[in-house]
């Protein structure tokens, strides 16, 4: 059994925990809150036999093998960091870091302490993304990846009455691009890697923070363009156009149905069986990984977090989004 901590007692948290039931070799030991009421409260709801309220007691102790990280951005890399020097694994909630020069101090720490490191993000793992990958040269040359998520945040709400909850507040480094928009991203890095050029539009509310945004992407034989929002939804589907034909993606972070349009014949499903709980997925590949002492998924690789970041950074410049921790 690998034995869980858990750093974040949110709505995350519960999901996470929810599809955990169903992973193997998973038992929840310890949980961390900052008020020791809520940490209590927590672990007897989820079975955890320890609650700490220091995170360096829990880093320290000898109650857990790894660890899930599930709280705001900024605290990431500091958090992540402390476990993984105290030898537990990391699997990290997405974004991983706030910048890119966090995450490579972190990719650092996991290799001189032989430590797994993981970024959360779900998609690489679904049997759909599988799916996609195995009928993308179906498509032919592939000369467009467009990729869309906007969905209106019940926090804007709140926003707009003068009350900045933390998914508004750069000093957690959050905002439209980081907290969804990387969905959009991280799947174009996987499989395209990284872009010749980046050309960004965003619209900035006034904590400093992303409403929503936009952005360009130039290959060598073909361009991205990508949508993201918290503060519009929408329903379009994302595709990969090729001169073959389409895939089409219902949607992009959970990946539910995949779709094959050729240019002569009727659109097929292509979409593998998906009967899990969407986070099921990562964290079996995460427990897995640690069975067979790895250190580094081969889907969630530390280059393609990296390169994920560095383009998130990059749309933050011209956007125009400054965190405390760029400073």
């Amino acid at each position: 059994m690998i034995r869980f901590g858990i750093v974040g007692t949110n709505w995350i948290t519960e999901k996470f925990l929810d599809a955990a039931k169903s992973a193997e070799d998973f038992i929840l030991t310890a949980v961390y809150s900052r008020a020791q009421e809520r940490a209590d409260e927590f672990a007897q709801k989820y079975g955890a036999e320890h609650a700490f309220t220091d995170l360096a007691d829990m880093a320290k102790s000898d109650v857990i093998d790894a660890v899930y990280i599930a709280t705001p951005n900024s605290l990431h890399a500091d958090q992540a960091t402390l476990f993984m020097s105290n030898k537990k694994h990391v699997l990290c909630e997405k974004p991983i870091a706030s910048n890119a020069f966090e995450l490579q101090k972190m990719i650092e720490t996991a290799k001189e302490y032989d430590v797994l490191l993981m970024e959360a993000m779900k998609f690489s793992f679904l049997p759909n993304f599988q799916a996609l990958k195995q009928n993308l040269h179906r498509v032919g040359k592939v000369r467009r990846y467009f990729a869309n998520y906007c969905q209106y945040s019940s926090r804007y709400d709140s926003y707009k009455e003068g009350i900045v909850l933390n998914a508004f507040d750069p000093a957690f480094s959050n905002g439209a691009l980081m907290d969804i928009g990387i969905y959009c991203i991280y799947p174009m890095v996987a499989l395209f890697g990284r872009p010749i050029q980046v050309i960004a539009n965003g619209l900035l509310l006034g904590t400093g923070v992303d409403g929503e945004g936009s952005a360009m992407f130039k290959y060598n034989e073909m361009d991205a363009i990508i949508m993201f929002s918290k503060i519009t939804d929408s329903s379009l589907p994302s595709e990969i156009h090729g001169e073959e034909g389409t895939i089409v993606i219902d949607r992009i972070s959970t990946q539910d149905k995949i779709e094959f349009h050729s240019r002569s014949n009727p659109k097929e499903d292509i979409s593998a069986e998906q009967n899990k709980h969407t986070m099921y997925y990562e964290i079996q590949e995460f427990i897995n990984l640690i069975k067979n002492a790895k250190h580094e998924s081969d889907k969630n690789t530390f280059e393609n977090s990296l390169i994920t970041m560095e383009i998130l950074d990059e749309i933050r410049k011209q956007i125009g989004v400054i965190y405390p921790s760029d400073r």
